[in-house]
């Protein structure tokens, strides 16, 4: 079974393009690192909910839009070492400037699963 990073962050649409830009980049750094697939989805169908939801998780704002994420690896173990040698691959350095960066970090959230089911 594979381990899988998942990750959700509200991105204001008028910053779209940027992130868009931003992602394929990420993606292909994680991606000459080893991870197996990269994947970022834009919200399409996520209302908010009585309790909990994806717009209440990042506590979307007005002209923002929700992204949710994931990246697929061999293990638990090999997430480690891709997701060290991405941090320190120069592409990404480069765009980890938190002034410019086309959302709000401090607003995202992430965890690492184990696959549970895959069919």
């Amino acid at each position: 079974m594979n381990y899988v990073n998942g990750f959700v962050v509200p991105v204001p649409t008028k910053n779209l393009m940027a992130y868009r830009r931003l992602a394929r980049l990420a993606g292909k750094v994680w991606r000459a690192h080893g991870a197996l697939k990269y994947t970022e989805c834009l919200a399409d169908d996520v209302k908010p909910g009585k309790h909990t939801s994806f717009p209440q998780s990042v506590k979307l704002k007005r002209g923002e839009t929700v992204v949710f994420a994931w990246v697929v690896y061999k293990s638990r173990k090999h997430r480690d070492s891709v997701n060290a040698k991405a941090m320190k691959d120069p592409r990404l350095v480069a765009m980890m400037n938190h002034k410019t960066m086309p959302f709000d970090g401090k607003r995202m959230f992430w965890g690492g699963f184990k696959t549970m089911v895959s069919l």
